[in-house]
């Protein structure tokens, strides 16, 4: 395949820290180590569609390792196959691949390295088989993707929720509350798991495993019949109860995804306070996962991803996702990350840690853990 002599970036869906660290990273490798000219398309597959791009050298990424967000902005509605055309007074969906193939060409680039979750990898795979050379950069807090053990983004938020539950547990043990600490996550709850984890969570709920509010009534119950006078519960945005659907805070009519969560929260808040008789304050956490600087581990995950993906560009190793795979960097097919969700599992290390160490995961005590994960993926 012909070997890259100048390349677009862009930066699709949900920002995230660590994002202007693989921009670094790969205008860096390509101007230390190639001659390839590097181009950053504005605001993700938009700026393809629309032709809005700038030119990027050292001079553009300096400074940026540590920097929140991305400089070259970014959509999470900008989808090539289905973009959002207000015609009138409602919106349309049109197919413009075409034209985004049309503007690639006339750059004369020879390969697209796409940096993004899984709405970016879905579309990108469309690309690839319309013909575009594609390099995917797996990026999302959610660590939803397939194909890879971990995603840059996700431990920066991670250490976030895991400071606000921190702070949190001391207003809870001196007012002898239940606090619910909402986090995002979308479908998948490793957000959660991992914050309430490390943060001490008595009560994680997720979205794989539909919750008994009647075995987080008990739970807070047998903590109070012990001495324990406060309960912290961490739930993913996407969790939902038995028999029960999730919250959805509102819809976005001229997004391919038009479903924004959030508000499960309060939903079990006035649940628990029914049952228990104990107040129960609620706080979502939103955003805050997405934004600042990123942590040390997400700032060498991303340069690392950021150099093998041009690595690969440069070489001619198209249509492959970046990933890692118990802690080497390697790469897999687009195709095969496209469309697929990585979710928690039954057998996962930190899901059989939270079982031992009495951390109730909204299963009532006699019913099997794996059974529960089997029922829910069945529903």
């Amino acid at each position: 395949m012909r070997k890259s002599k100048r390349i677009g970036i862009l930066t699709g869906g949900g920002d995230c820290p660590g994002l202007n660290a693989v921009i670094r990273a790969i205008v860096k490798t390509a101007e230390h180590d190639y001659d390839i000219e590097v181009i950053g398309f504005l605001d993700g597959y938009e700026g393809l569609i629309e032709n809005r791009y700038r030119n990027l050298d050292i001079k553009d990424v300096s400074g940026l390792l540590a920097e929140g967000g991305t400089i070259l902005g970014t959509s999470n509605r900008a989808d090539p196959f289905h973009f959002p055309v207000l015609q009138g007074e409602e919106y349309v969906f049109l197919d413009r691949s075409s034209q985004a193939i049309r503007n690639f060409e006339s750059l004369g680039l020879d390969a697209l390295m796409a940096i993004g979750g899984d709405g970016t990898m879905a579309a990108s795979a469309g690309m690839v088989e319309r013909g575009l050379n594609v390099v995917g950069v797996p990026k999302t807090i959610d660590n939803d993707l397939c194909g890879t053990d971990v995603t840059f983004g996700y431990d920066s938020a991670l250490s976030i929720a895991t400071e606000a539950i921190d702070r949190i547990h001391t207003t809870a043990q001196s007012h002898h509350r239940v606090m619910i600490i909402e986090v995002m996550g979308r479908y998948a709850g490793w957000i959660a798991l991992g914050s309430g984890l490390a943060g001490g969570g008595d009560i994680i709920l997720i979205p794989e495993i539909p919750y008994d509010i009647g075995a987080v009534a008990d739970m807070v119950k047998t903590r109070n019949s012990l001495g324990k006078n406060f309960s912290i519960v961490v739930v993913g945005e996407g969790a939902k109860p038995i028999g029960g659907d999730i919250v959805v805070k509102r819809l976005i009519e001229n997004s391919p995804d038009a479903i924004r969560l959030g508000g499960i929260s309060h939903q079990i808040a006035a649940q628990l306070e029914g049952l228990i008789n104990i107040e129960c304050r609620v706080t979502i956490l939103g955003h805050l996962l997405r934004g600042g600087a990123p942590s040390a581990h997400d700032r060498i995950l991303a340069t690392r991803f950021g150099m093998e993906a041009l690595h690969m560009a440069a070489r001619g190793d198209y249509n492959r996702m970046v990933a890692l795979q118990k802690g080497e960097i390697t790469s897999v097919p687009i195709e095969d990350v496209a469309g697929k969700t990585r979710l928690v599992t039954a057998d996962h290390a930190w899901t059989r840690t939270a079982q031992s160490t009495g951390i109730c995961l909204g299963v009532a005590e006699e019913q099997d853990l794996k059974e529960a994960f089997a029922e829910a993926a069945t529903t």
